[in-house]
């Protein structure tokens, strides 16, 4: 056992040893019991701190086995100083910080190529671009995990886009293969879903704003070899936001044909200002680029500034530190929160294949309580109410506290939810777990 000593109060519960208590001196009984009144943080979770020792131990052997992924990955790249120079205009002049930074990510999530670049709006930016990568008219795209995030709704035409260009717009066409009562894939069904036109299977590896499980890259290869065994050429395209970083493996190592994601989430390491990613089999790539861009741009073109181009890396070498920060986080909402009854999704002490915790409140109320005491415990806007609303992509109303250096960045720490039944709270992120441990105290006493 490793026993650590600090000047101020530890976040972890003080487990004194028997062997040690003659030789207490009344000086250090007091400062024992003044750590206990100073204790920074409520009953139910030091409790729940204090159970969830061994779990955080395993989170922290994943964070040590994905940095040294990535680390290698840097070093195999020689990525240098001079990476980190930006580009202007075309982007022609670049000095190979943005070759780097492809190969990099490409090889840490196993894929043939990456294009991450700051001109990606969004996480459902990126996907669109993969999406439109894949499917011409008369094409079948197939969300085989139900429904997609609600932002996606649009760009399939699920919701009226208004002509302004959306899958279906283009004459694609649009089915779903619901989920199975536990929340899981539906496999029976998922053995004869595929028609001779589908030809894009979409996977969506975070639950969303559904109750159900996140899926784990082995329940994503499984998906993948059903799909591919039926018709070969179909297409895998794997919704990646919320899970990079969360298992030592991505999808791509699975038999995905393409990922994309958001930088602002798992691969930005909280430091990313902005951007998106692809990666995968290198034509579908160069795909989603000439979506991004043109066709006959490439990937070799695009400015980003210096600053940008730094903190691209830096983020993404951080990033497996982020996330376990984050996992320690869902860890200890979910127990707390189901301590006082609440239904939780994942379930305490259970692996986790995204960075998501959700709780199901049950009521308005309770929602907007939750989501206002996460933003008064927030470091950038602590003194503003966030106010529930429609927001550009959602259907329903949606209330987000994410009082976050970057905005948006629900890898920091944020939560959000929409203002419907279940009135379920979407948690994620965080830099530390302990400020979710902070956060909570306040959120007890709202709700």
């Amino acid at each position: 056992m490793w026993v650590i000593s600090c000047a101020t109060p530890t976040a972890y519960p003080v487990h004194p040893l028997k062997a040690s208590i003659s030789t207490v001196t009344n000086r250090s009984s007091s400062l024992v019991s003044a750590h206990n009144r100073d204790h920074p943080f409520v009953p139910e979770v030091v409790k729940a701190v204090d159970s969830l020792y061994s779990d955080f131990r395993v989170v922290d052997n994943l964070v040590a086995c994905n940095t040294s992924r990535i680390l290698k990955a840097f070093q195999r790249a020689r990525v240098g100083s001079h990476h980190f120079g930006g580009s202007t205009g075309y982007g022609h002049d670049e000095a190979g910080g943005r070759e780097a930074l492809d190969q990099v990510f490409a090889e840490i999530v196993g894929a043939e190529s990456a294009i991450v670049r700051s001109q990606f709006f969004s996480g459902t930016h990126a996907i669109t671009c993969a999406l439109f990568a894949f499917l011409r008219p008369g094409d079948e795209l197939l969300a085989v995990a139900g429904a997609p995030y609600d932002t996606l709704e649009e760009v399939i035409g699920k919701r009226d886009s208004h002509g302004l260009g959306s899958l279906k717009d283009f004459g694609v066409e649009y089915r779903e293969v619901p989920l199975a009562e536990n929340g899981g894939l539906d496999w029976e069904a998922l053995k004869s879903a595929l028609r001779p036109h589908t030809k894009c299977a979409l996977i969506q590896r975070s639950c969303g704003y559904s109750w159900r499980r996140s899926l784990s890259v082995d329940e994503i290869g499984m998906a993948i070899k059903i799909i591919k065994m039926q018709n070969p050429n179909c297409l895998v395209m794997v919704d990646n936001c919320y899970g990079e970083f969360v298992e030592i493996v991505e999808p791509p190592m699975v038999g995905a044909d393409l990922i994309a994601g958001s930088l602002i989430k798992n691969p930005g390491g909280t430091i990313a200002p902005c951007g998106g990613y692809v990666a995968g089999r290198k034509h579908w790539v160069e795909a989603a680029a000439a979506r991004l861009s043109a066709p006959g741009l490439g990937t070799d073109c695009g400015s980003t500034p210096g600053d940008i181009m730094r903190a691209f890396f830096q983020g993404l070498f951080l990033s497996p530190q982020m996330v376990g920060e984050a996992i320690k986080g869902t860890l200890l909402i979910a127990e707390v929160m189901a301590s006082k009854g609440y239904k939780v999704q994942p379930l305490p002490r259970v692996p986790r294949h995204d960075t998501v915790q959700a709780v199901q409140l049950g009521s308005r109320k309770h929602l907007l309580a939750f989501c206002e005491a996460v933003q008064r415990s927030s470091p950038v806007g602590s003194f503003t109410k966030p106010i529930a609303g429609t927001t550009p992509g959602y259907a329903s109303e949606v209330i987000f506290a994410d009082g976050t250096f970057i905005d948006g960045s629900t890898s920091e720490l944020s939560c959000d939810g929409p203002l419907r039944e279940p009135f379920a709270v979407f948690c994620q992120g965080g830099t530390h777990w302990t400020q979710w441990g902070l956060v909570l105290g306040e959120v007890l006493k709202a709700i």
